[in-house]
């Protein structure tokens, strides 16, 4: 029983659930960056780029020239698809900038939250001189 015993105490750790809901949450922001890489973005860069489909660049390692990466693999040539590297390091920039824009916007906000004005603890200087100047009196 000692087992289950410690095995519990491991999973409830804070460190353990805080771990767990940053995964979860992890895979959420994964989707909304993956909609806005493929539906907002790649069409810009698209069209910069003439349409280009990187996806569809390769090159057929048997020396041959074929029109789409699709009839290569049909006629089973080995292919080197190294728009498929391009479309992955564009993606990759463009997620390691969406988690830069959302890191500095939260850094921002706690700097905020940080930065305002705590209340004065304890009696005024004011109070206080008051309160000497009641003591002397009496």
């Amino acid at each position: 029983m000692a087992f289950f015993a410690d095995f519990k105490k491991f999973l409830l750790k804070g460190d353990i659930v805080s771990l767990a809901t940053a995964v979860v949450i992890g895979g959420a922001f994964s989707k909304i960056v993956s909609s806005a890489v493929a539906d907002i973005i790649m069409p810009v860069v698209g069209l910069i780029t003439g349409g280009t489909d990187f996806t569809q660049k390769f090159i057929a390692l048997d020396g041959k020239s074929y029109e789409s990466l699709a009839v290569a693999k049909e006629a089973g040539a080995a292919v080197m698809t190294y728009g498929n590297l391009i479309q992955a390091i564009i993606n990759f920039i463009i997620v390691g900038l969406f988690i830069f824009v959302v890191l500095k916007a939260y850094e921002n906000s706690k700097k905020k939250e940080e930065a305002a004005p705590k209340p004065p603890a304890g009696p005024t200087q004011e109070e206080l001189l008051s309160e000497i100047r009641d003591l002397l009196k009496k």
